[in-house]
């Protein structure tokens, strides 16, 4: 009796191995053909350029996967950002069937102990991102401004969408690190922003990228409407040689690390996340999906039509910086905290 009982577990304990071996054997091209659909979470409303491109990308991203689902695009405002971030943490599928094309202005949030991020940003599943974004203070070609000691010399009038837009905390940011009296007049639409620069309600917008005038008002940079007096990125864009990259202006070394932490996430400008613990074959596909997309001549000429600029960073490069950013001192990210929320 007692060995028949035996034979009876060893059968039943093969059994399960071999239910766990099909299970295992699935493979990526069989997951995606039995789920045919990818999730793409945007964080924006539908319409705009944001959605713009999530859209024109995961058509090409879901063709370069095993299987080739059908890509869905879901928008998600809110918060900022947040509630697409957040959701894709706690909520979104695990198993490679969701990805999304968040704000990358949200992933320092939980460093500076914003308590409505509720995510660890080097814990998702990076997939990569298709630019960087070089944000800039510009004036109006009509402005006396010059440089960045003009900008301290009298008050010059900005615009912002909110007091939480990154206009408003990189204009905070340059008065406090450089003297700068950059005075925000907030409430405008994003379009509302430029036309009241054009009308002269303004005098300037110190925030915006230089990727979003290529895109959206290319006439004001080859018409020379529009003068750069500074860019906030940590490297200078190919296109802007000439202009003050406004970090190697900064001689104090903890003003620097803290400028560096405020503008990282222009570094990951355009980027692509799935949700944390994807498995580690599908995290594999959808990395190299990324980096074909990167070199497919239909997505290169799509890019082209809506004027997307492409400077990727790897999903390897994304984690270095966020990894060395939590490395910072405290004091460096309490002070860098202070420019993520605008008082």
């Amino acid at each position: 009796m007692a060995s028949l009982i035996l034979s009876r577990r060893v059968v039943a304990a093969f059994a399960s191995l071999a239910m766990i071996g099909g299970a295992c054997a699935e493979t990526v091209e069989d997951f995606y053909k039995k789920k045919s659909e990818l999730s793409v979470y945007v964080g924006s409303g539908a319409g705009g350029g944001f959605d713009e491109i999530a859209r024109v990308f995961s058509l090409h991203f879901a063709r370069r996967l095993p299987g080739q689902p059908n890509p869905v695009v879901k928008n998600m405002p809110g918060a900022g950002g947040l509630l697409n971030v957040n959701f894709m943490y706690a909520q979104a599928p695990r198993d490679g069937s969701a990805i999304a094309a968040p704000f990358n202005t949200v992933f320092m949030l939980p460093l500076f102990g914003d308590p409505s991020a509720k995510f660890d940003a080097r814990k998702f599943t990076w997939i990569g991102s298709l630019d960087k974004q070089t944000g800039t203070c510009v004036v109006w070609h009509t402005s006396n401004i010059n440089s960045l000691e003009d900008a301290s010399k009298r008050e010059v009038q900005v615009g912002a969408t909110g007091v939480n837009a990154t206009p408003a905390i990189f204009s905070n940011l340059m008065n406090t690190l450089f003297g700068t009296r950059f005075k925000v007049i907030s409430g405008y639409t994003t379009n509302e922003m430029r036309f009241a620069l054009e009308r002269g309600e303004t005098e300037g917008v110190c925030g915006l990228s230089w990727q979003t005038y290529k895109a959206v008002q290319p006439g004001w940079i080859e018409n020379k409407q529009i003068r750069t007096i500074a860019q906030m990125g940590l490297v200078k864009h190919r296109d802007l040689p000439d202009v003050p990259l406004a970090i190697d202006l900064l001689k104090n070394p903890t003003d620097r690390k803290v400028f560096e932490l405020v503008v990282l996430p222009q570094e990951f400008g355009r980027p692509f996340i799935a949700p944390p613990d994807v498995p580690a074959d599908r995290a594999a596909a959808m990395r190299q999906a990324f980096a074909e997309v990167l070199t497919d001549p239909a997505f290169l000429a799509d890019a082209a039509k809506i004027r997307l600029s492409l400077d990727p960073l790897t999903a390897d490069e994304i984690m270095n910086l966020l990894n060395e950013a939590h490395k910072a001192p405290k004091d460096v990210i309490d002070r860098a905290a202070k420019f993520s929320v605008v008082n």
